[in-house]
């Protein structure tokens, strides 16, 4: 049988970086394939290619036995290739099926034809996807399903999803996996990229490994686990997260009193949030995407306009603006790394001073201390292994997982009395979660507060001294690691059990 896909021999560099060298991948027809492999080993830029966001220095591309050249995704669409991304790219003002006609009028119109085509799509593959509600109305895991909509809609037969679980709770993988079964049964091919190997070897019928820009090796799911995965992928264990003993004493950093938000609708986001963190506690908190954790943090951070007290190592800091509680002692991980995290265009040691030009070591006397920035940017390169050329290198030419690492040595910084981590290793690969997991806890171990909020349910079981699920706006259930299940907090983060 001819195969779907066949790359051959691809290579491509960018200056002082070789991203794909020589890679090999054969994708049968009407299968699920994963590619594997840490950050920075080239998937990424296979996949760009593959897609026709660029294109290759040298080697072959093949689909269905012919070979092409792709000069933009147009020409991949085409050719029935759709890609999901892992950050959606929906309007939320907009319908479901608004969202998915826009681009591709030509096709169905705007019309009836239109909604038809989608609604019979939504029906055959089992997504129950409403044609008329708002997607800001819609779940995170509706959310995935009408990006695999969008795809079909335009005729992919070859659909690419990465990382399609990082923001699901357990029973959200599972039904999508069924969803991808269906797919599957009706003769589509799926290249799935993930990090999490248990997930690859549920739904996988073969796997490629990556590492250093290179194909590796294949696997088939019976034969292998993912210890062995992992070994592939990084040349060692696979790490887990782990706690060690408590470290949390009776002092409280951070005491939170009825927290509220309330959005420009009117509608109530965060409601009467209360809750305490001691130094040398995590406070771990688990949600589905949506329910409130981001207004949480940027309302902590004073991003957001809230009512409440907040009291940060026992002084009252409500009316405080963000940089004077940064000033306080608050490191502050985002959730997207890319918007809210790094200047991608400047240079690390610029970066070093991003959100710190309170602290001497990045501006003196109003002025930016470039020594001092460029000294502690060397530092955070070296203690915390950023695996990059120099700190004139810019941000965007490191790998997410690199990226990740600087920010939390930045964060970690000046010994703040409190971090609030926003999916601190979301979409990093399995060498570097164990890098920021050690380093969250050294710094628990040296009495610092963490706000732990995460996508990860094992990380959070894994690190968390104490877990509570976030379900629209509100605090409605507290678990101990020591004794909950995945299921049991993705049971409460749905709101099957808002009780524990």
């Amino acid at each position: 049988m001819t195969a779907a896909v066949e790359l051959a021999g691809i290579t491509k560099t960018f200056p002082g970086v070789v991203a794909n060298h020589d890679v090999d991948l054969t994708i049968d027809v009407g299968t699920v394939h994963a590619l594997v492999g840490e950050n920075g080993a080239g998937k990424s830029t296979l996949m760009k290619i593959l897609y026709g966001v660029q294109k290759p220095d040298s080697g072959t591309i093949r689909i269905n036995g012919e070979t092409v050249g792709f000069s933009s995704p147009s020409d991949a669409i085409a050719r029935g290739i759709g890609m999901v991304f892992q950050h959606f790219m929906l309007a939320d003002n907009l319908t479901v099926l608004e969202n998915v006609v826009l681009g591709a009028e030509k096709l169905h119109g705007t019309g009836a034809a239109a909604r038809s085509e989608v609604q019979a799509i939504s029906d055959r593959y089992g997504f129950g996807l409403d044609p008329d509600l708002l997607v800001e109305d819609l779940g995170v895991a509706a959310r995935q399903r009408l990006e695999i909509v969008k795809v079909l809609y335009r005729g992919a037969k070859i659909i690419i999803l990465d990382e399609p679980t990082a923001v699901l709770v357990p029973q959200e993988v599972d039904a999508l996996f069924e969803n991808l079964r269906g797919l599957k049964e009706q003769g589509h091919t799926l290249l799935f990229i993930s990090h999490k190997l248990d997930e690859v070897l549920a739904v996988a019928d073969a796997i490629t490994v990556m590492r250093r820009g290179t194909t590796v090796g294949d696997a088939e799911p019976g034969s292998v686990t993912k210890h062995q995965l992992a070994e592939l992928m990084v040349g060692s264990e696979l790490p887990e997260p782990q706690h060690g003993d408590s470290t949390v004493t009776d002092q409280v950093q951070l005491a939170v009193r009825d927290l509220t938000y309330v959005d420009s609708f009117g509608r109530t986001v965060l409601d009467s949030v209360t809750f305490d963190i001691h130094r040398g506690e995590i406070l771990g908190v688990a949600g589905v995407e949506g329910n409130g954790q981001t207004e949480l943090v940027e309302a902590l951070m004073a991003i957001r306009p809230s009512t409440g007290e907040i009291e940060l190592g026992g002084r009252a800091v409500t009316g405080w603006p963000t940089r004077r509680r940064r000033a306080a002692g608050i490191g502050y991980i985002p959730e997207d790394r890319h918007r809210h995290g790094l200047l991608l265009d400047s240079p690390l040691w610029e970066n070093r001073i991003l959100g710190h030009a309170y602290e001497q070591v990045a501006v003196r006397k109003g002025w930016i201390n470039r020594g001092g920035a460029r000294t502690d940017a060397e530092r955070i390169v070296t203690e915390y292994d950023v695996r990059t050329p120099g700190i004139d290198t810019t941000a965007r030419a490191l790998s997410g997982g690199n990226q990740q690492k600087f920010i939390v040595g930045r964060e970690l910084s000046g010994q703040p009395g409190l971090l609030i981590a926003s999916h601190p290793t979301r979409g990093v690969d399995v060498g570097a979660q164990a890098a920021i997991w050690e380093q969250m806890n050294e710094a628990r171990r040296a009495g610092l507060a963490v706000l732990l909020i995460s996508a990860d349910l094992d990380e959070l079981i894994g690190l968390s001294d104490r877990i509570q699920v976030m379900l629209r706006g509100r605090l409605v259930a507290e678990f101990d690691p020591r004794d909950v299940t995945p299921q049991d907090l993705g049971a409460a983060m749905t709101g099957a059990k808002e009780s524990a």
